[in-house]
C-alpha cells in the first residue's frame, strides 16, 4: 500500500461543513425549546400492547435473553424492556442525560453535561430522518420498550420519571463527538481552564482500556472452519449486555448490546460471519488557530475576509432550593469546527473527524445484516465508525483486519506538541479523510492468523509485517507491548487449533516481563550473597512457573517488586504497570523495545543495584500486607460478586498478561477484579455456528437477580459456557419464556381475580 495524503472527501464531511443541514441549525436553534411532548409524538404511534403481541424473549441458562420478533421494531422494543429488567435505572439515566435534562432532577451539577448535550440533541434531532427505515424502526422500538417497561414497574423509578422516550433520545445516545484527549492537552498547555471547553468531548479511555482479538483461517483450525475470538478490557462498569436477536429473513445476531442502547455492538456474529472491534488511538483531529479580526471581535479573517462567528444561545433548567431555576450559556461555532477558546488575539476550533458523525449505529445495523464479507465491508465503507480495529472471520474462511479510522487527509505536517496550527484560509485547513483502502489492513494472510491487542497495526501478522513508510505520516508510529508479543508467541506457529483449544490458549497465565527481567534480578541479587529470608525469596523466584495462575506462588511478589523497581527510576512518570515503552524505558530495561527485534525486546534490567534494594523491600512489604512473600497469587486477587468470593488468575496488560485483569484494594487488603476481560466469545463458523462465552459479571446488576453473579465462578476457572445460538440450543437451555409485559399483567389479573392468559 502506498501513502496516501490526497485522500478522498470524507462520508461524512467532519466538523461543521457536512453540508447545509448542519449550517442551517444556527437559523433552526431557537427551536430547540419545543416541547417534548411534540418531538415525540413525530416517532411513531405504535401501541406497545401491540408490539408485546409480535414478539417472544426466551431466557437460557444464565438469563440470556433471545429475542424472536416479528419485525425490526418489535425487536428493538424487546431489547429496550429486557435491558431495563436486568439494568434498570442506568438505562434510563443514560437516556435522560442524552437528550440533556438531568439537572432538572438532579441538580446544578449536571449543569455542564446537560448545556453540551443539548448540541448533540440537536444533532441528532437534524440527522434523525437522514437514517435508515429500519434503523429508525429500531430506535423507536427500543424507545417505546423502555417505555412500556416504566409504565409496568413504577415503584423502581423516581417519581419524576416520565415514560416519554422517543427514537430521538436514542438516536443522540451515538452522536460524535471530538477527543477529549486533544481538546484537554491543548488547554492545558495553553494554560487555560481545562474544565469549561464548550463542546460535548468524547472521555479520555482509561489507561488500561483495551482488548484483544483473534481470527484463524481454516488452515489453522482442526476442523478447518474460521475461527474468531474477542475479549474487551474495560471497567466491570462498563455495561456489556449480551443478548440474541431473531427477526426471521431479517436478522440473527448473538453478541454485545452495551447497555443503555441498542446498537453500541463490540463484538458479535450472525450465521455467516462475526466480527470483533479493539481500540486503536488514531488523531483524528486538528485544533487551528484563527485570527481575531481587530475591527469586529466576534469575526475572524479567513480567505481574506472577516467572517462572523456562529453564536447559539442555549437555555438550561436545573433543580434548585425551593423549584426550578434556568441557567444560559453561549456556544460559539466557525465553518471549521467549534470554538475551544478565545483569547484577544486568536480564535482556537477543532476540527474533528467524528464530531457530529451520525450514523455509527446505523453501520453497525448493517455489519449486524451482512451475508458475505463483501457486504460487511460495504457497511464497515461507511466510514460512521471513526475509530476501532476491526478483526473478522467468516463460514467462506475468511479472516480479515483492518486498522480502521476516520483519519484527516492533512495539508500540512500538524505539531506533535498539543499546539495550535495557524489556518488563514482554507488551504490550511483539512477537509478530506484518508481513503479506507490506504488503511492497514489484512485479508488472508500466510500463516492463517490475524491479531490485535490494541497496538498499532503493522506486526498484525509476522509473516506479512507492514511497512510504516507505506501510509500517512499522521499514523501512529510501531509499536509491540508485552500483551501484543504474548498473543505471538500464541499464534505464530504451525499449530492447529480447536475452538476449545482456542478458549484455554486464551486463559494463558504467562506473565511476559517475568521472562524478560527475572534472569538479571536473580543474578542481581545472588551477587550480593543473600542470606535469611532474602535467600530463600529469590529460591522462590526462581522455581516460580512465571505466572499468575491463582496456586501459582511467586507473582505476588515479583508484582510488588517491579512497582518498587519503576517507582524509584529517575523521571519515572505514570503508573508502574503504564512506563517502559515512553521515555522511562531506558531508565527500567537494559534493552528498551525496538521494531528491528519486537519479539525480544525490552530485555533486561537497566540498574541491577536498584532492582536488589527494590527485591528487598518487596520481600518485607509483601509479608507486611499478606504474612508470607510466599503467598499464592489467588490468595491475595479474588473475584467477588454477591456472595461468591474465589481466587482468580490474571494481571495487567502491560506486564505481559493476555488474561489482562485490573485490581482494586478491599476493606480487608486483598486486591478484588474491577476491570480488565469481562465478556468473552469465541465462535466456530461451520454450517452452523458454535460457540462460547462468558460474562464475568453477569446478566444483571440487580443483586436479587440470580444471574448477577451466577458467571463469576464460572469466570474465575477460566471456563465459559456454550452458546446457545440454533432453536434445538435455545430449547436445550431454556429457563422461562414470555413475551414483555406478560407477567406484570398476569399478577395484576391474579388480583384482580380474572382467568389468566397463557402465551398465544
Amino acid at each position: 500500500m502506498n501513502s496516501c495524503n490526497s485522500g478522498a472527501t470524507a462520508t461524512p464531511v467532519p466538523t461543521r461543513d457536512r453540508g447545509r443541514v448542519v449550517r442551517a441549525a444556527a437559523l433552526v436553534f431557537s427551536l430547540f425549546g419545543l416541547a417534548v411532548s411534540q418531538l415525540h409524538a413525530q416517532s411513531g404511534s405504535t401501541e406497545p400492547a401491540a408490539l408485546a403481541r409480535q414478539v417472544e424473549i426466551r431466557r437460557t441458562t444464565y438469563g440470556i435473553p433471545h429475542i424472536k420478533a416479528e419485525n425490526i421494531r418489535a425487536a428493538g422494543f424487546a431489547l429496550g424492556y429486557v435491558q431495563l429488567e436486568d439494568y434498570g435505572r442506568r438505562v434510563v439515566t443514560g437516556l435522560v442525560r442524552a437528550r440533556g435534562e438531568l439537572a432538572r432532577f438532579q441538580g446544578r451539577e449536571q449543569l455542564d453535561s446537560d448545556f453540551r448535550r443539548r448540541l448533540t440533541y440537536q444533532r441528532a434531532r437534524e440527522t434523525y430522518q437522514l437514517l435508515e427505515d429500519e434503523t429508525r424502526e429500531f430506535f423507536e422500538g427500543f424507545a417505546t420498550g423502555v417505555n412500556y417497561y416504566i409504565q409496568l414497574h413504577p415503584s423502581e423509578f423516581p417519581d419524576w420519571l416520565e415514560p416519554n422516550f422517543t427514537g430521538y433520545d436514542v438516536h443522540a445516545l451515538g452522536i460524535g463527538v471530538p477527543d477529549e484527549a486533544i481538546v484537554r492537552a491543548f488547554l492545558t498547555k495553553l494554560g487555560a481552564q481545562t474544565t469549561d471547553a464548550p463542546i460535548q468531548l468524547e472521555p479520555e479511555p482509561g489507561e488500561t482500556d483495551g482488548s484483544n482479538a483473534w481470527a484463524f483461517a481454516p488452515s489453522r483450525t482442526k476442523s478447518g472452519k474460521a475461527i474468531l475470538m474477542r475479549n474487551p478490557h474495560l471497567s466491570w462498569t462498563a455495561g456489556y449486555y449480551e443478548a440474541h436477536i431473531t427477526v426471521p429473513g431479517k436478522l440473527n445476531f448473538y453478541g454485545d448490546f452495551r447497555i443503555g442502547g441498542p446498537l453500541g455492538i463490540v463484538a458479535g456474529f450472525n450465521e455467516y460471519l462475526g466480527w470483533a472491534t479493539t481500540n486503536n488511538y488514531p488523531s483524528l483531529g486538528v485544533i487551528y488557530a484563527l485570527e481575531v479580526d481587530p475591527q469586529r471581535p466576534d469575526h475572524y479573517l479567513f480567505d481574506g475576509a472577516s467572517v462572523p462567528l456562529e453564536r447559539r444561545e442555549v437555555v438550561v433548567e436545573y433543580k434548585a432550593d425551593g423549584g426550578m431555576a434556568t441557567e444560559k450559556r453561549e456556544f460559539f461555532s466557525t465553518r471549521i469546527g467549534p470554538v475551544i477558546h478565545r483569547d484577544a488575539e486568536k480564535i482556537y476550533v477543532i476540527r474533528h473527524a467524528a464530531d457530529g458523525e451520525f450514523r455509527a449505529s446505523e453501520q453497525f445495523f448493517k455489519m449486524m445484516k451482512a451475508r458475505n464479507l463483501d457486504e460487511w465491508l460495504d457497511a464497515v465503507r461507511m466510514r460512521a465508525r471513526s475509530r476501532s480495529n476491526l478483526t473478522y472471520a467468516d463460514r467462506d474462511g475468511n479472516i480479515y483486519y483492518v486498522w480502521n479510522a476516520s483519519v484527516p487527509s492533512l495539508p500540512h505536517p500538524v505539531p506533535a506538541d498539543s499546539t495550535a496550527v495557524l489556518a488563514r484560509g482554507s488551504g490550511d485547513v483539512w477537509t478530506k479523510i484518508i481513503p479506507f483502502d490506504s488503511l492497514p489492513q489484512l485479508l488472508n494472510p500466510k500463516g492463517g492468523y490475524v491479531r490485535n491487542e490494541n497496538d498499532p497495526p503493522y506486526l498484525t501478522n509476522l509473516h506479512v509485517p507492514l511497512d510504516r513508510a507505506n501510509y500517512a505520516p499522521n499514523l501512529p508510529e510501531p509499536r509491540l507491548y508485552l500483551r501484543s508479543q504474548h498473543s505471538l508467541e500464541l499464534l505464530h506457529n504451525d499449530e492447529k487449533f480447536s475452538l476449545e483449544d482456542v478458549v484455554r490458549l486464551k486463559h494463558s497465565m504467562r506473565i511476559i516481563l517475568a521472562d524478560r527481567v527475572k534472569p538479571d534480578l536473580i543474578e542481581a541479587v545472588r551477587a550480593t550473597n543473600p542470606t535469611g529470608e532474602i535467600k530463600a525469596a529469590i529460591e522462590l523466584l526462581e522455581r516460580w512457573d512465571n505466572t499468575v495462575a491463582a496456586d501459582s506462588r511467586g507473582g505476588v511478589l515479583f508484582q510488588i517488586w517491579w512497582n518498587r523497581y519503576v517507582q524509584r527510576a529517575p523521571r519515572a512518570r505514570g503508573t508502574p504497570e503504564s512506563v517502559g515503552f515512553n521515555a522511562e524505558a531506558t531508565a527500567l530495561f537494559r534493552k528498551p523495545w525496538t521494531i528491528e527485534e519486537p519479539m525480544t525486546t525490552p530485555q533486561g534490567l537497566a540498574d541491577p543495584k536498584r532492582a536488589v534494594e527494590a527485591f528487598v523491600w518487596a520481600v518485607r512489604e509483601t509479608k507486611r500486607r499478606y504474612g508470607s512473600w510466599n503467598v499464592a497469587w489467588g490468595d491475595v486477587h479474588r473475584v467477588r460478586r454477591g456472595k461468591v468470593d474465589v481466587p482468580v488468575g490474571g494481571c495487567a496488560g502491560s506486564l505481559g498478561c493476555f488474561r489482562a485483569l485490573d485490581f482494586r484494594n478491599d476493606q480487608d487488603g486483598k486486591r478484588v477484579v474491577s476491570g480488565g476481560d469481562a465478556w468473552v466469545l469465541a465462535v466456530e463458523f461451520g454450517d452452523t455456528p458454535r460457540a462460547y462465552s462468558v460474562l464475568a459479571y453477569g446478566q444483571s446488576s440487580r443483586r436479587n437477580s440470580p444471574h448477577y453473579s451466577d458467571q463469576a465462578e464460572l469466570f474465575a476457572r477460566n471456563e465459559m459456557k456454550p452458546v446457545a445460538f440454533t432453536e434445538e440450543d435455545i430449547a436445550r437451555h431454556l429457563i422461562r419464556s414470555y413475551r414483555p409485559g406478560e407477567e406484570v399483567t398476569a399478577r395484576r389479573n391474579r388480583t384482580a381475580g380474572q382467568p389468566v392468559r397463557g402465551n398465544d
